[in-house]
């Protein structure tokens, strides 16, 4: 489709020839040859209909793109298209002219346009090759915005792909962990073994249909921090504390499957198993002026958990927030004391998860 022929190019396309048109209108009536009104009223039509004409430099001006066509071949196919289309526009100046002859007042109209016929030559030729700069205008326009729109595109697939590469990260670091504390478990507690396996297969198995979706409702991430806690209850008992301040509005908010999970695995794997009496781990969700606040917060041991600020959870996770947000979103980690603290910052993005 002709990129000019939509309601709005068209009216904007239209209206560049007015001027044009005037410029003319002024040029033929001054020259003394003919009057004002003869002017005006052989131009009017005959530039209507130009223009319209004019719209076919589309096709040679797409054909000869600027980036891929030699000089000479440029100036060759536009300059006889000029000129061909300008004799043509003579032709229909006449012939126009012929009609106006038989209303009285332009009766000597055709030998009033006589003299003017090659400056309506050369303004012919000229009216062709701006619309031929239009052309290359528009084409140059149309080609930023697809590039643009490819840059995108590209850079939505790289996210894309680059989230779940990381998710895939993720399973086998808790499975292998969880695996590692039922294999201590079988030698002191049986029971409590068979326990962690039921629990983890129902972890895993709502792991499998979150694993599929780019993006969840909170109140499922949550859920699933509830079936990896009550596994790690097991194995810690009354060491192991959990306390939650969720705000329900949070709830519906959209955020990355497994953006918590591992950060809770953190306090639990660098905190709360380092402490001989255990701790607490804290986890709240905040929503507050269109974003929304995660924190997980935790006992722990700084002389035991020195290298934690580089552990692979905390990279994973800051690693998904950007390949999902870029600067949206940010993560803060604090150590103070006797206290670690990590708090997530992101977009706080409503409606319906894709499925």
């Amino acid at each position: 489709m002709h990129p000019l022929l939509t309601r709005a190019r068209f009216g904007l396309y239209l209206l560049a020839w007015v001027p044009l048109v005037a410029i003319l209108i002024y040029v033929l009536g001054a020259s003394g040859n003919m009057g004002w009104a003869e002017s005006a009223g052989l131009l009017f039509p005959l530039c209507g209909i130009y223009a319209a004409v004019c719209l076919a430099a589309w096709y040679p001006v797409k054909s000869a793109p600027l980036e891929t066509t030699s000089v000479p071949v440029l100036l060759s196919t536009h300059l006889v298209a000029a000129a061909l289309l300008t004799l043509l526009w003579i032709q229909l100046a006449k012939g126009l002219a012929y009609v106006l002859s038989r209303v009285p007042e332009f009766s000597k109209i055709q030998e009033h346009l006589a003299p003017q016929l090659p400056i309506l030559f050369g303004a012919g030729f000229l009216l062709y090759l701006l619309s031929v700069s239009y052309h290359y205008v528009i084409l140059s326009l149309e080609a930023s915005r697809e590039a643009e729109a490819r840059v995108m595109e590209t850079n939505v697939l790289a996210r894309e792909a680059e989230l779940k590469a990381l998710k895939a990260q993720v399973n086998p670091h808790f499975l292998f962990n969880s695996l590692n504390s039922i294999s201590a478990l079988t030698s002191v507690d049986p029971g409590k073994a068979r326990e962690m396996c039921i629990l983890l297969a129902d972890f895993l198995r709502m792991t499998l249909g979150l694993g599929e979706k780019n993006i969840i409702p909170l109140a499922e991430e949550l859920n699933l921090l509830d079936r990896f806690l009550a596994i790690e209850k097991v194995r810690f008992g009354a060491r192991l504390r959990v306390e939650e301040d969720i705000q329900e509005e949070s709830r519906a908010i959209l955020v990355p499957p497994l953006v918590l999970q591992p950060l809770v695995e953190n306090a639990v794997v660098h905190g709360i198993a380092n402490l001989t009496e255990g701790g607490c781990i804290k986890v709240s969700a905040q929503a507050q002026d269109g974003r929304l606040f995660l924190t997980v917060e935790n006992s722990f041991d700084p002389e035991a958990t020195s290298t934690r600020r580089n552990g692979m959870g905390l990279v994973n996770v800051r690693r998904r927030l950007e390949a999902r947000y870029g600067s949206e979103a940010n993560i803060q980690v604090n150590a103070a004391e006797d206290h670690f603290r990590v708090e997530l910052s992101l977009p706080a993005e409503t409606g319906d998860a894709p499925k």
